[in-house]
């Protein structure tokens, strides 16, 4: 009877025990989290302090705006979360941005017929610089700004993307996935700017059936042009051209 008393007095002490370590965990916890908010409060005194001193570099020159976004991006996503309100507060960035935004809109829309859809980042930018030349929206402008305007458009849908195909990078502004077939077609027209289905064939070991396969979605899809009026016929790919104005 003795040991089961003893036993059931141990157990309680534990019981106790576990019961104090667990508050003093609970209150270190608090502590811990008191001090991180006190930590963030500061730190977002600083980058408001930091951005009201250095607005007008921010919003003109596009590296020192990279930089910025960058910086707070490492030091604290969720404080920032590129959130309208603050950065509009703060900064005017964010209606940059989403002007930006419907600025890339428009030249999509534009070039649609043009090109299907798919355009170099390259010569959106150079659309975009453009259109943008004297008039409110004349600050320079970068592939960052645009990539970031681009995601500012998520909300519209899966329509606007950036695409890496090969060595360049490609907005999509139509909800259409590319397969593996039409990307190496899209790929090996970078070089020259079109292909042909006698270089495809020699290029991919690809058959006939293939080859019309692929070729023929990419024409009604309006992502490549027949050139028929050269033997062999060459697709080209109107996302290559250089230097087209509308």
């Amino acid at each position: 009877m003795r040991k089961r008393g003893a036993g059931v007095s141990q157990i309680r002490r534990q019981q106790r025990a576990n019961d104090q370590y667990r508050e003093i965990g609970n209150n270190f916890a608090d502590r811990q989290m008191e001090q991180m908010k006190s930590q963030l409060q500061v730190f977002k005194s600083n980058l408001v302090e930091f951005s009201r001193k250095y607005r007008k570099s921010i919003r003109k020159d596009p590296v020192f705006r990279q930089h910025f976004q960058t910086m707070c991006s490492t030091i604290g996503r969720k404080l920032i979360t590129a959130n309208k309100g603050f950065w509009s507060e703060l900064l005017g960035v964010g209606d940059f941005y989403y002007e930006l935004g419907i600025q890339i809109i428009g030249v999509c829309l534009s070039t649609r017929g043009r090109n299907g859809g798919l355009v170099e980042l390259g010569e959106l930018k150079r659309q975009l610089t453009k259109m943008r030349s004297g008039g409110s929206s004349a600050q320079e402008i970068s592939d960052d700004d645009i990539i970031r305007s681009i995601k500012t458009l998520k909300p519209l849908g899966n329509g606007f993307e950036i695409l890496p195909i090969g060595d360049r990078k490609m907005v999509r502004s139509v909800p259409r996935e590319l397969n593996k077939d039409q990307t190496d077609i899209l790929v090996l027209a970078q070089e020259r700017g079109y292909v042909t289905k006698e270089l495809l064939s020699a290029e991919f070991g690809w058959g006939n059936e293939r080859i019309n396969d692929a070729i023929d979605t990419l024409l009604v899809d309006g992502l490549c042009w027949i050139d028929e009026q050269v033997h062999p016929p060459e697709y080209w790919v109107p996302s290559f051209f250089k230097g087209v104005d509308d």
